[in-house]
């Protein structure tokens, strides 16, 4: 089931475009460190979801790289972009227990202490997004270096926990120095600031997150249908 997240995720960050072969089996065999069936009982999901359509000796190709949502015809963020020909990577920078300051959102929402995970968005290989996660201390058991691959999203499904909603909210800020060392940034230079709540079914914060996009290498877009 990892696997299968890892490949679906590449292939929602164009990692793996649209109407390309992924890459042969052998070698996922050799990056996974797994043995042939399990690449292939991953393959065989993303088949039956549509992301892929294997085709006798020319490969297993990319036929979809959007979620299909019920009920919407809104897409995210990254899956505009990756229309567009991009494709974005992620980069673990960290993960790990850290200490919540007093009078700070994290130590409102997580108590004391929690998981910070740090993670930079790449665009085409360049530094476009830093990203801070805050995320429960109960998950601290939780196989964290798997984020370096996989979908926050469903490493918190995996955890157990079911997401409800989300709440985003956005401002201008200056650049803190150690994002804009990250995003290869003058410290203090004006960035988009992107804060998400996300909940489960109680109503409670499962994931808070800051991030900062350098929009100087690309815009924030949302499209809307009317």
């Amino acid at each position: 089931m990892q696997i299968k997240n890892i490949l679906k995720d590449r292939i929602l960050h164009g990692q793996y475009p649209l109407d390309t072969n992924i890459p042969p089996e052998p070698r996922l065999e050799e990056e996974f460190g797994v043995s042939k069936i399990t690449i292939r009982g991953a393959i065989k999901e993303l088949v039956q979801e549509g992301y892929l359509e294997p085709s006798s000796g020319r490969g297993t190709r990319v036929v979809r790289n959007t979620k299909a949502v019920k009920r919407s015809t809104r897409k995210s963020f990254t899956e505009l972009l990756v229309e567009e020909g991009h494709a974005m990577r992620k980069k673990l920078l960290s993960a790990a227990i850290a200490r919540h300051e007093p009078e700070t959102e994290q130590r409102r929402l997580h108590g004391e202490a929690g998981i910070k995970v740090e993670r930079l968005y790449l665009l085409d290989e360049a530094p476009y997004i830093h990203y801070a996660h805050y995320l429960p201390a109960r998950l601290e058991k939780a196989d964290l270096s798997a984020l370096a691959e996989q979908s926050l999203y469903g490493f918190l499904e995996e955890s157990g926990i079911v997401l409800a909603s989300f709440r985003d909210a956005f401002a201008v800020s200056a650049a803190p120095s150690d994002v804009a060392s990250h995003l290869r940034l003058t410290p203090g230079a004006p960035v988009l600031k992107r804060l998400r709540y996300a909940y489960d079914e109680a109503g409670a914060v499962v994931e808070y997150s800051e991030g900062y996009y350098n929009t100087a290498l690309q815009h924030y877009v949302v499209n809307y249908e009317a």
